[in-house]
């Protein structure tokens, strides 16, 4: 299958092409707007007379009282030329002026513009009254339509056509080619094949072991089907890749494009939405179709719940969803009545619980591969991956880095990575040093560093009060995370403040860890209510949080005594959208409990607050002086952390040691076997030997010593083996 796809790669093209770069527009369509353009410029600036002189009404009736005037011409009703007798012509028109004297025989002279022909007319006749008849001059009206008039005309209806051209025939022959007009229904997807193939390979992506693996098959069999297909394997039709923004699903396609040997069509799902009904079914069925002329082959839709949305939600009654229509032309295509095999689909998405259930079936999308954002160890391979093109200095650990990062995704850590390659270049280091990814990350958890910030003395003091209130908490209660930093330093937008723990590599939390969690959220605002008297707004983010995870407790994960162990949380988010699923009495028991879980945790942290007030002020005053603190600093001020509790930094050395020891014991192990080996084996085939020919002249003894002979080897193994382990 691989090998007629190469074939057909290298045969002659009859239909599609690569997707290239646009040439520029020639020929002629653009000498065409280019004449158009010269043309009414022309029609502006050279159709008008220049020969004529503009007067006024008064120098009129002064040159027809004098009788200067031959003739008198009314054109379009709003301009009158007047023509002057040629004995009058010197008069007005000299000679050394910067006029040029006009031929008698050139005609008219001068004009001017009136309000309306009958007008002019009876004025004409008042001034004329005492003039005899023979030599009275009448107006001859006279109608012109020059250029200007004929393009105020027809140019509306030109310009509608033009505007038709452009919309139609060269927007569509931009998005399928050939310049029709239906070719707006045209697949948009990048064909990536040949020459165009993208740089990435698996190489470059890291932390994603598992989905790589599986991807890895997926491109295995369409280079080696036979190896599959020999066991009556088929391969799969489709494979979703889901997980939350940042972690790497869009470079495992791309890395796809670039190891994979067949063509790669490449779009995102919002390519298929269009104003215009039906266009994008049309375009997923010309995508397909351009699929099966060159399959095998991939194709990597990128956000797919803008097509994939489940049908049925927010739609009005009765009206025509375009979206849905898309929607089912995609689930016929990729596994309907005359569907053809050879086409992988690919598609990535952050929103699984919206898709339609019908798309997410097998024989559609045969592998649901999730990806999540990364452990620790992945994250040091992608700090690792990261860490390659920058100068490095010798103190940069990436184990250090990968557990000083608890949560990042692949693109947070590529921007931790940038972010201290710009502060070491802004500080002109020759090298990128661990202070420098420690600011880095302190700028993408907590925004920029405000230093110019105007505070007053008094509300740093709370401040500063507050986020020792913080660090006090987490210091003496058992389950919470330790602490890395307080500082008092405003980030970003609002904070004024910050503490930094490190949580562990956990994934599940008993009721009292997220109890001491709320505990030291609370600990900020219980601290200014304990030194001042009074409370402020800076608890604003810590109590919204609380109310949160309180809420949590008691609707979500069943930790309340009360209504027990029930969950209201709906992981589709197909039910419950208007009506709660509980009546008003236990919404109301609800509430009661979740202000009791959080008064339980304040007055907590206030009595244990209350019990280290000297320890609370002493750390105030020291951040108040510092503005920045670190753990060392803490250990310092209030003495060693009552509960020894490694971190994930100091647990994952530990475990990388032990790994260690005993891949060097296994390898010790194997050393001794090999090393042992070629002398027992010669020893037992000659007592093998042994046994075989006396065997024959002294069966009676022979046998009893070869037994005892070939036992020894046996004896030894075990031995040796108990004390190496």
């Amino acid at each position: 299958m691989a090998k007629q796809g190469n074939n057909f790669k290298n045969a002659k093209r009859s239909g599609l092409q690569p997707r290239m770069p646009k040439k520029p527009v020639g020929g002629f369509q653009s000498w065409m707007v280019v004449g158009l353009v010269i043309a009414v410029i022309s029609l502006f600036f050279f159709s008008k007379e220049t020969t004529l002189q503009p007067i006024t009404i008064k120098q009129f009736e002064s040159m027809l009282i004098q009788k200067e005037v031959e003739k008198v011409v009314i054109v379009n009703d709003k301009i009158v030329e007047v023509s002057l007798k040629p004995t009058f012509i010197p008069k007005y028109f000299k000679k050394n002026t910067t006029q040029k004297l006009v031929p008698a025989a050139q005609v008219p002279h001068f004009e001017f513009e009136i309000n309306s022909k009958e007008s002019f007319e009876r004025f004409l006749e008042d001034r004329q009254k005492a003039f005899p008849r023979n030599e009275q001059i009448m107006a001859s009206p006279e109608t012109r339509t020059g250029p200007l008039d004929w393009l105020g005309t027809w140019g509306f209806f030109i310009l509608m056509g033009l505007s038709f051209y452009f919309l139609f025939f060269r927007m569509g022959g931009g998005a399928g080619g050939g310049g029709q007009i239906f070719n707006i229904g045209r697949s948009r997807a990048t064909l990536i094949e040949g020459e165009s193939k993208v740089k990435i390979t698996f190489n470059d992506v890291a932390g994603l072991d598992e989905a790589k693996e599986e991807i890895q098959e997926i491109v295995e069999f369409l280079k080696f089907p036979k190896k599959f297909t020999d066991l009556g394997g088929k391969i799969p039709k489709g494979a979703l890749l889901v997980g939350p923004p940042g972690t790497g699903k869009t470079l495992l396609a791309k890395a796809v494009a670039g190891e994979a040997g067949v063509p790669f069509f490449s779009l995102s799902g919002s390519d298929f939405v269009e104003m215009f009904v039906g266009v994008g079914a049309a375009r997923v069925r010309d995508l397909f179709k351009q699929a099966k002329e060159k399959a095998p082959c991939i194709i990597f839709i990128d956000e797919i719940d803008a097509v994939g949305r489940s049908r049925g939600r927010g739609s009005m009654p009765g009206g025509n969803d375009e979206r849905e229509n898309t929607l089912n032309s995609l689930l016929v295509e990729m596994d309907g009545f005359a569907t053809d095999s050879g086409i992988i689909i690919m598609a990535a998405t952050n929103r699984p619980d919206v898709l339609d259930p019908a798309l997410l079936r097998p024989g559609r999308f045969d592998r649901q591969i999730s990806i999540d954002k990364p452990d620790i160890i992945g994250r040091e391979a992608i700090f690792k991956v990261h860490l390659k093109p920058l100068k490095l200095a010798a103190d940069t650990d990436p184990k250090e880095l990968a557990a000083q990062t608890p949560g990042f995704a692949g693109a947070e850590i590529a921007n931790v990575c940038n972010e201290a390659a710009l502060i070491a270049a802004r500080r002109s280091k020759t090298a990128v040093d661990m202070n420098d990814f420690q600011e880095a990350m302190d700028r993408v958890i907590g925004g920029l560093e405000k230093k110019n910030k105007l505070i007053s003395p008094e509300e740093k003091k709370i401040v500063a009060f507050h986020e020792a209130g913080h660090a006090i908490a987490g210091w003496f209660l058992e389950h919470a995370n330790p602490l890395v930093k307080v500082s008092i330093v405003p980030r970003g937008v609002a904070a004024l403040g910050y503490a930094q723990y490190l949580p562990k590599e956990q994934f599940l939390y008993r009721t009292e860890q997220l109890m001491d969690e709320m505990c030291v959220t609370l600990g900020g605002r219980a601290a200014e209510e304990i030194v001042f008297g009074k409370i402020s707004t800076g608890a604003q983010n810590d109590l919204e949080r609380i109310t949160k995870l309180a809420y949590s407790m008691v609707t979500i994960y069943g930790m309340n005594e009360k209504l027990g162990n029930i969950s209201y949380y709906d992981s589709k988010g197909s039910e419950y959208q208007f009506n709660k699923p509980y009546s008003e009495t236990t919404a109301r028991e609800i509430d009661e409990e979740v202000r009791k879980i959080i008064k339980e945790a304040y007055d907590r942290t206030k009595k244990l607050l209350k019990s280290k007030q000297d320890k609370l002020t002493i750390l105030a005053e020291q951040l108040l002086q510092k503005e920045v603190l670190f753990q060392s600093d803490l250990e310092a001020l209030v003495g060693p952390r009552p509960f020894e509790q490694l971190t994930s930094y100091q647990e994952f050395i530990k475990g990388e040691t032990e790994k260690k020891r005993k891949v060097a014991k296994d390898e010790r192990d194997l050393a001794e076997e090999k090393k042992n080996a070629p002398k027992k084996a010669p020893a037992t085939k000659k007592a093998v030997a042994e046994v075989k020919v006396p065997a024959k002249k002294a069966p009676a003894k022979k046998p009893a010593a070869a037994k005892d002979v070939a036992a020894k080897p046996r004896a030894r193994k075990p031995k040796s083996t108990g004390t190496d382990s």
